[in-house]
Order: structure tokens, then sequence, then C-alpha cells
């Protein structure tokens, strides 16, 4: 077979697989001021996409006892083309920290980061049930108390611009 078709066919197998990876198709979203976070239960993964209006970091927050505390948090930012994603969690109502610092796992995956316009945007998978201590366990059958935040620099330790937290249900994307 010439080689042109060969690449051509590897151009077009790839370019598939790049564009199912960024280009998730979200079950639910939820809005508030600037800020989004979009998401969809595949399996044994959570699909997450986290947008704000903002050349800083955008973060999601999962389940916290009071305000910051306890919550699984996902924290990422677009420093020029990278993307840079963390798995944090919330030791005291208002501060968190790196789970590795605290005796936990990195369990986030990246999966696509853009900032453009003023607006960045940030793809991620975690584990439903994962193994860490620290990320507790979402559900798809019952309430989940999300925090949505963003900053204005690209340092996940400058404080929010802004934060909200509400309940969904994860499975039918309901808003309490």
């Amino acid at each position: 077979m010439n080689s042109r078709v060969i690449a051509a066919i590897f151009v077009a197998v790839f370019m598939i697989g790049v564009s199912a990876a960024f280009g998730a198709d979200y079950d639910h979203e939820v809005k508030a001021k600037n800020i989004s976070f979009a998401w969809k239960i595949d399996g044994d993964k959570l699909l997450g996409k986290m947008s704000a209006k903002t050349d800083g970091w955008v973060a999601v927050g999962f389940n916290p006892s009071t305000k910051m505390k306890d919550a699984n948090i996902i924290i990422g930012y677009v420093d020029g083309k990278d993307a840079k994603i963390y798995d944090h969690f919330g030791e005291k109502a208002t501060g968190h920290s790196e789970d590795t610092k605290q005796g936990g796992s990195e369990d986030v995956t990246l999966v696509s980061g853009v900032e453009e316009g003023g607006m960045t945007t940030i793809e991620f998978t975690i584990p439903i049930k994962s193994a860490d201590k620290l990320d507790g366990v979402l559900s798809a059958d019952s309430d989940t108390v999300l925090i949505l935040a963003y900053g204005d620099r690209d340092s996940i330790k400058a404080r929010h611009k802004y934060r909200t937290s509400m309940t969904v249900n994860l499975g039918t994307g309901a808003v309490k």
C-alpha cells in the first residue's frame, strides 16, 4: 500500500480518537455567575468539564461538610499551551492542599485544557469510587454537594474571585 495512503489512514484514525477524547458529550450541566460544570457518569468514572470566564484557575469540589472542608477538589488552569490539573482535599473550611501531601493519591486524569477569549475550560475524569479515602464516593443515585469556583490567576494558591455551592443529583442532573 502506498505510504501516503497509510499516513492518511493513520491521521484519520488519530483524529477520530482525539475528537472522541476531547469532545465528550455531557449529560448534565449547572451554571452560576460566569462558571459552569458539565458532567457524565460513564461506568466507574465521572467525566467532567469546568469552564469559567477567567484567565486563571477553575475548580469543582464534591461533598464538603462545611465550606471546603472534606471536599474532593479538582482544580486546574492553562499556562500558555500547557494545562495543569490537581486533586486536592479540603482540610479545613477555608483551605485545601494536594491529596498526596495528606496521605492520599492523585486520582484525576486531565483530558484537555484550553484558554481562549477569556474563558478557561478544563476537562477531566475521576473515579466514582476512588480507593483514596480523601476522595470519598460519588453516587448517581443520591444528592451531591458541588462547589464551583474560579480565580483570576494561574496560581492555585490565589484566592478565588468567585465561589458558589449547590446540591445536585449526578444521575438526573436535578438541582435542589
